[in-house]
């Protein structure tokens, strides 16, 4: 059985504070296939309450985080003029490792994000 595991969070880099309320889904990718492994919404500390993808279902392979940022730009006053810049930001990454904590967060702005590989 994989041990391994996914996690993610938001960090809000415009006002330097986490991001709550942000809607989260994960989808595996294999071939054409997009299935949906999970649908959740950040804390308080914009984290997830459980790991996205814990090691009972974890599988090596092609992965996609679909944040839902748009409502929270709104909600914050950060969204600007319609349509938005940044709505709905998808980010396709790959794990090899099946044994690994894999950390995936998303640091955003109404106009800018980036991600990396944490720990």
């Amino acid at each position: 059985m994989p041990t391994g595991f996914l996690t993610t969070h938001v960090l809000d880099t415009a006002q330097g504070l986490p991001a709550p309320g942000i809607k989260i889904e994960l989808f595996r990718l294999v071939g054409d296939a997009r299935e949906k492994l999970a649908e959740t919404v950040t804390n308080s500390d914009g984290r997830t309450d459980a790991p996205i993808l814990p090691a009972e279902i974890f599988e090596t392979g092609i992965y996609e985080l679909v944040f839902h940022a748009g409502d929270y730009l709104h909600a914050t006053n950060q969204a600007g003029a319609a349509p938005l810049f940044l709505d709905v930001v998808p980010i396709r990454f790959g794990m090899n490792d099946a044994a690994a904590h894999y950390h995936v967060p998303l640091l955003l702005s109404p106009y800018g994000y980036s991600t990396y590989r944490g720990s």
